[in-house]
């Protein structure tokens, strides 16, 4: 019967496992973590879960926009989802 380390050999990391991998590789603090995390995962969710490699420039200004207009949310936060939003590009 195989385990889940054998199964797991055979499907490429998920998005946010990257992510969390190249944040701690950085010595990110863990909050910086929870909010990069989470500021992608609703980004990804805002398109209807497609892969940010599909995700145009335009797209990622959108998002930012519509966390404004109809987020109402303040420019720290606005700035704090671009931040993640730059880290998960680069």
């Amino acid at each position: 019967m195989p385990t889940d380390n054998a199964n797991s050999a055979h499907h490429p990391p998920m998005l946010l496992e990257v992510v969390r991998d190249r944040i701690r590789a950085k010595h990110y603090s863990r909050r910086t973590e929870q909010f990069y995390t989470g500021w992608i995962r609703r980004f990804v969710n805002f398109y209807h879960k497609k892969h940010p490699r599909e995700i145009s420039a335009p797209e990622v200004e959108a998002f930012l926009t519509d966390l404004a207009v109809n987020g109402k949310v303040s420019a720290a936060t606005q700035s704090q989802a671009l931040s993640a939003l730059l880290f998960l590009y680069r």
